[in-house]
């Protein structure tokens, strides 16, 4: 018996059709069938019926098929196991991060990871937070870089890399410009320009608004930080940002703390519990990078 034997009858058990099976296994039908024949053969009975168009179990077939995968998915993890050990990590990475926002230690960690596993794979896609968080959740996303209030997503593991509070971004010469800090009334007086919802930001904002009673007109919306600033600087709304996404426009944008904005803006990693190895490398890159 063969470790490709079982592959090849996995696939057509899940399959139903030796045709797809192939497809599948990138062998040819002819292959598929023999190697099935033999595997009967050393088990010393058939494990499909051929009479009809579907390739279905036998008796004999369904007992064997949950073994069969059981083999199959002790090889992976013995392979995987090695790899760990001796760093052959493989395989394919999937990361997300907060749409327009540029992230250099992100970056710096994802080049470093490149160099000490090329066997892996890296995709890196942008979304907003919440479509993020869903992404990791439904294992689309293998980790992501987010936007989050207080507490981690649900059902997540969660590495805070920033927390800042929110600031109120306006031109030299607007009544919140006059200085010291500025409080959720006062900024709620005027339009305000922020993230649209989804965004982690634009999370946290809502949530301290709602506490104190506030609805906000919210005149204008940007996924992007630079964009959010340079409608606030043409006076079309205040801006909501964080502390380090306004530190940029100093020159053109005064940002008062907003004092009882209680919740602070977060940027953590996020990622789904009992990660796999290549995760583990990828976050262990990432805790370097941002420190």
């Amino acid at each position: 018996m063969e470790l490709r034997q079982l592959e090849y009858f996995v696939a057509v058990a899940e399959e139903r059709n030796f045709t797809r099976a192939a497809e599948r296994v990138h062998i040819s039908q002819s292959g598929v069938s023999a190697q099935i024949r033999r595997l009967e053969h050393d088990l010393g009975a058939e494990l499909f019926d051929r009479s009809a168009r579907a390739a279905t179990l036998t008796v004999a077939g369904k007992a064997a098929l949950e073994h069969a995968r059981a083999a199959l998915a002790a090889v992976d993890a013995a392979r995987q196991a090695v790899g760990e050990v001796t760093g052959l990590i493989r395989g394919r990475l999937a990361v997300g991060m907060v749409t327009g926002c540029t992230v250099t230690p992100l970056f710096d960690a994802l080049a470093a990871f490149d160099r000490d596993h090329p066997g892996v794979e890296l995709t890196l896609v942008e979304d907003a937070s919440d479509g993020l968080a869903a992404g990791v959740r439904d294992g689309t996303l293998d980790l992501a870089l987010a936007g989050t209030g207080a507490g981690a997503p649900e059902g997540l593991e969660t590495r805070t890399i920033v927390s800042e509070r929110l600031v109120a971004a306006v031109p030299p010469g607007h009544p919140l410009a006059s200085g010291g800090p500025v409080d959720l009334a006062a900024v709620t007086a005027h339009r305000v320009v922020c993230m649209p919802p989804g965004a982690g930001l634009r999370t946290v904002f809502d949530r301290c608004c709602a506490a104190r009673g506030l609805r906000p007109v919210i005149a204008m919306q940007a996924g992007a930080p630079d964009a959010i600033a340079d409608l606030a600087a043409r006076g079309l709304g205040v801006g909501i940002l964080s502390e380090s996404m306004a530190a940029g426009h100093r020159d053109r944008l005064a940002a008062p703390l907003i004092e009882d904005a209680a919740e602070d803006a977060l940027l953590a990693l996020l990622w789904r519990p009992a990660p796999v190895p290549a995760v583990r490398a990828l976050l262990e890159h990432c805790r370097r990078a941002f420190s």
